[in-house]
């Protein structure tokens, strides 16, 4: 898959992280979420590639790159270490200024890129996400319901890792059929077995953990300075009108509050993989806000 890319890997920021790049016109970095890998991009990224120059990475502790054992306090995990690794990834590539789109935690890595990052991102999108620290804020039974894997997986080690060790497959079927998705159909099946073939790492659960033990620990401390430090590039958003994220939150107005610029956005008829499930809604998306 993604075959007309070429796939390297380099270090920085002392992880080594697997990307796929090419593509001709202005750069546009796209970040996965959990439980996936770069390879959401496939039934967008040709297209894609025909006005933009792509970088499609695995985050660090997913796919074929690096996936250090956590920290005691998760910091190597926090969204400000894995924004790092892509901007020091997109200045090696020679991307000193750079468009932005990333799905679930790649969103969220692409949040604390364009904080920490400013000068380097030229827009920001972001598919099926509300801030972290608003989702938190807002916790309540339905959400919790819903979205109970926050609080599972950043339960402390071992406990998740092995629980979901005993049948990785299971759980990633189960996951990836979920959140508005009615099942895992419309997942290419080449793209459903690449997606197991990395989860089932016992090094990639355990890094998956401890993504989400930062963002219920060091990621909310780092977030305190939004309020002082806010998104300054023009934002898009978009999530799955059947996905929890469009049913409990008001994603335009969650994210305004958290930049200075103007938000835009709209649901699209989905679930929460909606690169995988409308790739075609979703590339009307990108084309229309990346190309302005």
């Amino acid at each position: 898959m993604l075959n007309n890319f070429i796939r390297e890997q380099r270090d920085v920021n002392g992880v080594r992280i697997n990307f796929r790049h090419g593509g001709k016109g202005p750069p546009l970095l796209l970040l996965h979420g959990y439980p996936q890998t770069h390879v959401i991009w496939h039934k967008v990224a040709d297209a894609l590639a025909e006005r933009f120059t792509l970088v499609m990475p695995d985050l660090r502790g997913y796919g074929d790159s690096s996936k250090p054992k956590g920290d005691a306090d998760h910091g190597n995990y926090s969204k400000r270490a894995m924004a790092q690794d892509m901007a020091e990834l997109m200045q090696s590539l020679g991307h000193e200024r750079y468009a932005v789109c990333g799905h679930d935690r790649g969103g969220r890595v692409a949040h604390r890129l364009v904080l920490d990052h400013a000068a380097q991102v030229s827009q920001l999108m972001l598919i099926d996400i509300s801030p972290t620290r608003t989702m938190f804020e807002k916790t309540d039974k339905p959400f919790a319901d819903a979205y109970y894997h926050w609080f599972f997986l950043a339960q402390p080690s071992p406990l998740p890792e092995t629980l979901i060790g005993g049948n990785p497959r299971f759980f990633i079927d189960y996951s990836l059929g979920g959140w508005g998705s009615g099942g895992t159909s419309f997942f290419d099946p080449a793209a459903l077995e690449e997606y197991r073939r990395c989860f089932c790492d016992p090094d990639m659960i355990h890094a998956g953990c401890e993504d989400y033990r930062a963002a219920s620990t060091i990621d909310l401390v780092h977030d305190q300075d939004h309020e002082h430090n806010k998104i300054s590039c023009p934002v898009h958003v978009v999530w799955g009108a059947n996905g929890v994220v469009g049913r409990l939150f008001s994603p335009i107005e969650d994210w305004q509050a958290k930049a200075s610029a103007k938000v835009t956005g709209r649901a699209l008829q989905s679930g929460h993989f909606i690169p995988d499930q409308v790739p075609d809604v979703l590339l009307e998306e990108m084309l229309g806000f990346f190309a302005r």
